[in-house]
């Protein structure tokens, strides 16, 4: 049995509200601001991945898998909601210029990723051929850059608590392990456009301007 990638990334992340909602309540941390904080930043985030699945599709997670496989994808999946057993395990409250450099973080993050889908969606959807303008004029994975962000958000939340380093060491985990392969294999396979070396030479890897 084959089973798409797009079915398990979007029940992963489109009952992360439920998840965050059921902790928040088994952990009674109904009066822990920053729970419902994380409930509306990592909850808001899962509905709108399954609407934008289903709005403008990523080709990329079209393809089939095995059950082993399949089962290696969501467990991953589950690691990116450690943040929300910090919070309610320990009762974690963040500061408020945490929650608001999070709440700033995501937004804009939310903006990067949501909005270069877009792009990308209906570039590709009546065109083929290299993106260089809008998103992709400062950065070649602005889509990335975004999540990054997103992502960020979620530990910028549990920063001041002693259990910082188990999300970050996941993040970074991702992005080592999932993340630059996958944008590896994106810049090799766009190196078929001839454009696409002096394009490299005037932009970023993924954070624009800088990185």
């Amino acid at each position: 049995m084959r089973i798409k990638q797009k079915y398990i990334i979007d029940f992963a992340k489109g009952v992360t509200w439920l998840l965050v909602l059921y902790l928040i309540f088994l952990y009674d941390q109904i009066d822990n601001f920053t729970a419902w904080v994380y409930f509306c930043l990592h909850g808001s985030y899962g509905v709108m991945w399954v609407s934008k699945s289903y709005i403008f599709p990523d080709k990329t997670w079209e393809s089939k898998v095995g059950i082993p496989y399949a089962s290696l994808i969501l467990f991953g999946l589950i690691l990116y909601w450690a943040p929300a057993f910090i919070i309610t395990l320990t009762s974690h409250q963040a500061s408020l210029e945490m929650i608001v450099l999070a709440i700033c973080t995501f937004s804009i993050g939310v903006f990067y990723h949501f909005a270069s889908d877009m792009q990308k969606f209906i570039f590709l959807k009546y065109q083929s051929g290299l993106i260089t303008d809008g998103f992709w004029k400062q950065c070649r994975h602005p889509n990335y850059f975004g999540e990054l962000l997103i992502y960020l958000s979620f530990i910028v939340l549990v920063m001041e608590s002693s259990l910082w380093w188990v999300p970050t060491a996941i993040l970074i985990l991702f992005i080592v392990a999932v993340w630059i392969p996958n944008m590896i294999a994106i810049e090799r396979s766009l190196s078929r456009f001839e454009e696409h070396e002096s394009y490299k030479k005037k932009t970023a890897f993924i954070i624009p301007y800088i990185l």
